[in-house]
């Protein structure tokens, strides 16, 4: 009876059944005009810095002001979008990938007199709240991890490096004066939650020493198959020792074969991975999702560590602006970053850049998927 009374019906079992718990699909929260033209897009202009111009088949437009957001946001910073949003455009906003906050409206002068009032919104020490910018050749809001805010295993921080490169490189997100767009992102460790693998530059914490084994908790707050288990490279075995007069349960990690990944901590608190003087920040530069002109590329390692230096890494941000500034002067319209390194040879890029080269940053990586899958529409016959 428990079927009947509940309005099931066997014949129909598809019949009012809830299937999307969850969120709501997209289209619901589409602007009327997206709603309108959707797959029915002619073409698209970038008008001036931050503001976009799409033209939809049938001749309608819609203006678009892109203004950087921040990773992690309170309450209150939402509200305030929420306000300029439901003020210009009917209540609708979208989020980039990374990061980015775009109002949509249907005039010009509604879309400059947005981008006036977004530009004059700041904090009370002078910064912009919804910096404009982000779009063509120029550097669009930096992608980033949690850091020491919120996750377990970093190597640095995530957002205090971040705003620390974005004030340095300021003037390219509100410029579009690059030879070609330059994307910037972060990952806090090597599992990388960012796309330090794909992206142009690239900031990446990295662990350099194992990890310290609490032999008196151990057993008493991890499973030891499962902190096994979760090692890639088979650095942990379980183990007895004497410890304080007593036979305990615990690990031994060979420390040759481990890469520091942080993955046994993840698994076992009583294995802390974070060390004062081995942890710090490797630079990434080269890689990219687009097929423009070149096929899909990874980044390679061009600066092996730079020491953590709260609250503003003066080092790492320094070696950035050099290689920034190294490209903007030495590049040709529409050269990435990796295709002008390419170019000119690795050799010449890191005489250019003023970085310290050795034989370790040579990149030997030859899976037979680099070589052999099609990863790329850039076909050669």
């Amino acid at each position: 009876m428990a079927f009947i009374s509940s309005g099931y019906n066997p014949e129909k079992p598809m019949q009012n059944r809830i299937t999307d718990i969850g969120p709501q699909h997209f289209t619901k929260f589409l602007p009327p005009i997206i709603a309108k033209n959707k797959g029915n897009w002619d073409y698209h202009e970038i008008l001036e810095p931050g503001l976009l111009m799409h033209v939809a088949l049938s001749g309608d437009k819609v203006f678009t002001i892109r203004c950087g957001g921040a990773r992690l946001m309170s309450v209150t910073h939402i509200r305030e979008i929420c306000d300029i949003a439901d003020k210009y455009c009917g209540g609708h906003l979208r989020f980039t990938t990374r990061n980015n906050i775009e109002f949509m409206v249907e005039t010009l002068e509604a879309a400059k007199a947005l981008k006036a009032e977004l530009n004059g919104m700041k904090f009370a020490g002078g910064s912009h709240k919804f910096p404009v910018g982000g779009t063509g050749a120029g550097v669009t809001n930096i992608v980033h991890t949690q850091g020491w805010v919120h996750c377990h295993t970093p190597a640095t921080d995530a957002s205090g490096t971040v705003k620390a490169t974005m004030d340095v490189v300021f003037e390219e997100f509100q410029n579009m004066r690059l030879p070609a767009p330059v994307r910037i992102s972060m990952a806090c460790c090597l599992n990388m939650c960012g796309a330090v693998h794909c992206s142009d530059i690239a900031i990446l914490g990295i662990h350099r020493k194992p990890p310290i084994i609490d032999h008196e908790n151990l057993d008493n707050v991890c499973e030891v198959p499962l902190a096994v288990a979760a090692c890639p490279t088979g650095a942990i075995r379980p183990t007895k020792i004497e410890y304080q007069g007593k036979q305990v349960n615990t690990v031994a990690v060979k420390n040759e074969r481990c890469m520091f990944c942080g993955n046994c901590y993840t698994m076992c608190p009583a294995m802390p991975l974070a060390d004062k003087d081995g942890d710090g920040i490797a630079l990434m530069v080269g890689g990219k999702i687009s097929n423009r002109m070149t096929k899909p590329s990874f980044s390679k390692v061009v600066v092996p560590f730079i020491p953590n230096e709260p609250p503003r890494w003066p080092t790492m941000t320094k070696v950035i602006k050099k290689i920034l500034d190294a490209y903007a002067a030495d590049a040709r319209k529409y050269e990435r970053l990796g295709d002008w390194a390419n170019r000119i040879g690795w050799e010449r890029f890191f005489e250019k850049c003023d970085l310290e080269f050795s034989a370790h940053l040579i990149d030997d990586f030859r899976d037979p998927a680099y070589y052999t899958w099609r990863q790329t529409t850039q076909f050669k016959f």
